[in-house]
């Protein structure tokens, strides 16, 4: 609902500032108001594209562990949040976005045993500590999910929000003190 009303908003200001500047060029080719609004009207999709692209995640290389699987594994994550995020932006529909929400959580649950398995046969010193996250942030998406059965909308764009941040703050913090032990250890 709330994406229809922003594309009904959208049109509506797009079909009102050609109607101005239909009007304006009647009062003149000199007239400022419509070469205003043309300004606006050209400007916008690049407005529009700098807005969006914030709302999206990209990999780095600062996010790099220095195990190639588990990087793999990280630039997956990033995706399927991407895809998440792109139901949230676009009209999509509520199929893609259970979708890539269900795809996401999946993956994230299969990549956490893959590390903590990696953590616990060699020996890494915190693996409890790092599970204990793994699992409280399990716990939390199990809330927001809840909440996402109750009201879609109100909690999807709380719940990308969080898994991009929960994300980019665990690669860089935890995930690169697990990824040096294991280095030491000989694994690439």
């Amino acid at each position: 609902m709330r994406k229809s009303l922003q594309t009904f908003g959208l049109s509506i200001f797009i079909v009102l500032a050609f109607l101005v500047i239909g009007i304006g060029f009647l009062f003149g080719i000199d007239n400022p108001v419509p070469w205003i609004m043309i300004a606006i009207l050209i400007t916008l999709p690049f407005i529009h594209k700098k807005m969006t692209a914030r709302k999206f995640v990209s990999w780095d290389d600062g996010l790099s562990v220095g195990i190639q699987a588990i990087d793999d594994e990280h630039q997956k994550l990033l995706t399927l949040i991407n895809n998440l995020q792109t139901s949230v932006l676009y009209p999509t529909g509520e199929t893609f976005e259970r979708q890539a929400l269900s795809e996401l959580v999946d993956y994230t649950k299969y990549h956490f045993e893959r590390e903590e398995k990696l953590m616990s046969e060699n020996g890494y010193p915190d693996f409890e500590e790092h599970k204990k996250q793994h699992e409280e942030m399990i716990a939390k998406v199990s809330r927001f999910l809840e909440s996402y059965e109750k009201d879609r909308e109100a909690t999807i764009d709380e719940l990308t929000v969080f898994l991009k941040t929960w994300l980019v703050d665990h690669i860089a913090g935890t995930d690169k003190k697990y990824s040096q032990f294991l280095r030491e250890k000989g694994i690439r």
